[in-house]
């Protein structure tokens, strides 16, 4: 049995992880379920861990992973334990799986992967070059993918540990040139540098807030950062 606030960060957790993939940040937690500090969602992490419902990803800073909801929330398993699986492909990065053998599935039950342009590296840290012409194509299952054009970046650094991307990550990025405040966006700072950050909105001023407090939040005017896209997903090898 869990309690009320238990319940209510499970359920935040996995609703963010079913949007994109990405665990919320201990901030964010804290502001949804309006507590006054970060304590108080490290004990109701570490409840839902030992009841089962959560692992923290082991070597991966407050990355965590649904395992499974309350039975009400799965009335037809007849009380089986669920696995919910994020938004995350692990394991063959960009491996193009056979399409599944003949036993009473047709072709058309077999949806082909998309094939998404890799366009180098984008830097979780401190800024890199702009973002080139793409080296390479990995294939995506087309439900991580929306409408428009998507593109591919290797994450290089840690400031984006706390929203669950990592050095090594490949993001899947929506090409678009807005967003909104709090999303996760590839910027492009003075034509020049490109970074994965989440922006803020301050007045007249454009911030890009790391997801680290190792990395100070850097603050330009509107003019000097560019949207190149907006985050939609990520795959990860082990």
């Amino acid at each position: 049995m869990l309690t009320r606030k238990q319940h209510e960060l499970l359920m935040f957790i996995h609703e963010r992880m079913k949007e994109s993939g990405i665990p919320p940040s201990f901030d964010e937690m804290k502001d949804a379920l309006d507590l006054a500090s970060k304590s108080g969602i490290h004990r109701l992490i570490t409840a839902l861990e030992e009841r089962g419902f959560i692992r923290r990803l082991p070597n991966r800073a407050r990355a965590l992973e649904v395992v499974k909801l309350p039975d009400s929330m799965n009335p037809t398993l007849g009380g089986r334990k669920a696995r919910f699986e994020p938004s995350v492909i692990e394991g063959n990065l960009g491996k193009v799986a056979s399409p599944p053998a003949r036993g009473g599935v047709t072709d058309e039950d077999y949806v082909r992967p998309v094939s998404v342009p890799v366009m180098g590296r984008i830097a979780a840290g401190t800024p890199i070059e702009a973002i080139q012409s793409h080296s390479h194509t990995i294939a995506v299952p087309p439900e991580m993918l929306g409408a428009g054009e998507h593109y591919a970046l290797e994450v290089r650094g840690d400031s984006m540990i706390e929203a669950g991307i990592f050095d090594g990550d490949t993001v899947l990025i929506k090409k678009q040139d807005t967003a909104s405040t709090g999303e996760i966006i590839v910027a492009l700072v003075d034509n020049e540098e490109a970074t994965l950050k989440r922006l803020r909105r301050k007045g007249n001023t454009v911030a890009l807030e790391a997801a680290n407090p190792a990395y100070e939040t850097r603050i330009f005017p509107p003019d000097r950062v560019k949207v190149q896209g907006r985050l939609v997903g990520l795959m990860r090898r082990y």
